[in-house]
């Protein structure tokens, strides 16, 4: 059966979506391969509007950081995951120093007897709009490998030192979804398929029986979303802010502020717009909701009406049991004579 699920490629989408801790959980378990037992949010940024170096544009990262524990066959251990997402083309030197915040952040340590410890280890997970140009695959995964210089033969066993001076890392190209299905995890991320889109850009269309049952709380989770007035409001808000960096990105503020404020004043007028339609959207559901609410009104006298009607039929009926048993004590009487 296909079912409508907000779009997550969304940053206000994708939050809602993780901010289910059983549906993140499941998300960054699927991408990093390992089972996730506990994830929770770091009293960090989630969300950056950052500048570009060369000119006044902006352009959205959307951040997740989390600290986790993850269940080993020796145990278990605790890791960070600086998950970020990107819509627009970025400079590389943004999750760099984002990613350098983690190595050097104190508190990202073992906590041994309230004493701090080794360093966490880190894996980070990139979502990224428009893919890279290396080639045309879903998800990318870079592990640091170790190898004898001499035979180039591949040493498995491990060593933190090796693991806390490097990191895990996993890249998420949406663009390279396509319809493609390979494995379970390619099946979970078509959730972002654009290919799926409606006509309306903010839903897609999935079947959901292509889902195995352990990903249904996600598919649950964006058909709550896609039902959410107030989230579909602010992805209508996050459409105008996308183009209007896109506007930007494309005529360059030091190369035309005119045409910068033209922009500015069209996107205004169509955020001005797209109000004046909420508010229609809001007064048609105020007058729905009065007539539900008339409804319920008569429907509540009919009842009465009817238990009134009820009650009358009951007192005949013991009007005519009364006039029976006298008329029978009365043909009782008169044959006794």
């Amino acid at each position: 059966m296909r079912v409508a699920i907000a779009n997550p490629i969304y940053d206000v989408v994708f939050k809602y979506m993780m901010e289910d801790n059983a549906v993140a959980r499941l998300l960054v378990s699927s991408i990093i391969g390992e089972e996730v037992v506990s994830l929770d949010f770091k009293p960090q940024e989630r969300t950056k509007d950052v500048k570009k170096e060369d000119d006044d544009s902006s352009l959205t990262v959307f951040r997740l950081d989390f600290s986790a524990k993850i269940k080993t066959p020796d145990g278990y251990k605790l890791i960070i995951i600086e998950l970020q997402k990107a819509s627009l083309p970025t400079d590389i030197k943004r999750f760099r120093l984002y990613l350098g915040k983690q190595y050097v952040d104190p508190n990202n340590c073992e906590m041994v007897d309230d004493k701090r410890g080794d360093p966490l280890r880190i894996y980070s997970i990139y979502f990224l709009g428009n893919g890279l140009d290396i080639c045309d695959t879903p998800v990318l995964s870079v592990f640091p490998e170790i190898r004898d210089m001499a035979t180039q033969e591949v040493i498995h066993e491990k060593s933190k030192f090796i693991e806390l001076l490097n990191h895990k890392c996993w890249i998420v190209q949406i663009s390279s979804l396509k319809k493609r299905r390979r494995n379970e995890l390619e099946l979970l991320l078509s959730v972002f398929d654009q290919n799926n889109r409606s006509s309306d850009h903010h839903i897609l269309n999935i079947n959901e029986a292509d889902f195995p049952e352990k990903y249904h709380p996600l598919i649950r989770r964006l058909k709550m979303a896609a039902a959410d007035v107030e989230l579909r409001e602010q992805m209508i808000d996050e459409d105008v802010i996308t183009e209007y960096l896109k506007d930007l990105e494309r005529i360059g503020i030091s190369k035309g502020r005119e045409q910068a404020e033209a922009i500015i004043a069209e996107k205004d007028k169509e955020i001005e717009e797209k109000e004046k339609e909420i508010e229609e959207n809001k007064k048609e559901l105020e007058e729905n909701k009065k007539e539900l609410e008339e409804n319920k009104k008569e429907l509540e006298e009919k009842d009465k009406e009817i238990e009134e009607k009820d009650k009358e039929l009951e007192e005949k009926n013991k009007l005519i049991d009364a006039q029976l048993k006298e008329l029978e004590e009365l043909r009782r009487r008169q044959s006794t004579n």
